[in-house]
């Protein structure tokens, strides 16, 4: 079972950015980001497999931009222009074959890594 470790979080104000890293032990084919505030579901936010295929949550409207770098094994989420209702845990996942990418659902994840916290004040 893969390895994630994220970094990246922090405290911002709205409209600011900030980039997420997930590095992995080792290679796995999909790779995601989810988000889970507090008294809410966890909910996927962006993935992409090793070929290259990515996926957005809708509510995402282009604000974020997730990237990887398969020589390093790390996984990027870029996030501009940040909005107070983005505060949330951000959790690295990882999942075989292209289902996690595709669906973006917590049930097709193999492995977490602890998360990263991301706050945007107002």
């Amino acid at each position: 079972q893969v390895q994630l470790v994220e970094s990246g979080g922090g405290s911002v104000p709205a409209g600011g950015s900030l980039r997420l890293s997930c590095v992995a032990s080792g290679y796995i084919y999909s790779m995601a980001w989810f988000r889970q505030a507090p008294g809410k579901e966890r909910e996927g936010v962006a993935a992409q497999d090793y070929a290259g295929n990515t996926n957005y949550a809708d509510y995402l409207k282009g604000r974020f931009r997730v990237s990887r770098d398969d020589d390093k094994n790390i996984l990027y989420l870029q996030m501009d222009s940040l909005k107070p209702e983005d505060t949330a845990m951000y959790y690295c996942a990882a999942g075989e074959g292209y289902p996690l990418r595709q669906s973006l659902r917590p049930s097709e994840a193999t492995s977490w890594g602890q998360g990263t916290q991301v706050t945007v004040s107002s």
